[in-house]
């Protein structure tokens, strides 16, 4: 009738181009155990990635190895450019966006050296994680290679 009762959903799309991991698979407590949120991964093989959603640039790391969007519907979608990437101090990294700045799905955000990242001995595998203060449920786009702007995941808020 006035749609209280109506599931919400948001579409998040893949950040960059390459082979979709479930987060499970992550060889990472923290995001294996869902500990940072729920959500999958993506194993890149582009260097750039995008925003995989509408809204406002909530954090960038100084280390440019991360970032955080929130969308009008307060759910927040971190991007988290490989694993103990932090311990590279922004090498291999550059900020294409700025914190406090809205975007647009698609919009370039980080730049990563991907070659150079492996050659340090990271894991370049990306979690793409997501937090909303009510509960989520998350269906993933079943297949095992995604291009950028592609469906990754669809998430209904409860």
């Amino acid at each position: 009738m006035f749609g209280i009762f109506k599931s919400k959903k948001q579409t998040i799309i893949s950040p960059a181009d390459g082979d979709v991991v479930e987060l499970s698979a992550v060889p990472d407590e923290v995001f294996a155990q869902k500990m940072a949120g729920d959500g999958m991964a993506i194993l890149p093989r582009s260097n750039t990635f995008v925003a995989p959603v509408a809204g406002m640039i909530t954090k960038i790391f100084s280390t440019n190895h991360a970032f955080s969007i929130k969308t009008k519907s307060g759910l927040e979608v971190m991007v988290h450019i490989g694993l103990d990437t932090v311990a590279l101090n922004g090498e291999g990294f550059k900020r294409l966006a700025q914190e406090g700045e809205k975007v647009s799905v698609g919009k370039p955000i980080i730049l990563a050296d991907l070659e150079f990242i492996a050659s340090q001995g990271k894991e370049i595998v990306t979690p793409i994680v997501l937090n909303h203060e009510k509960e989520l449920s998350i269906t993933s786009n079943k297949v095992s290679t995604i291009r950028e702007g592609d469906n990754l995941m669809e998430v209904t808020f409860k």
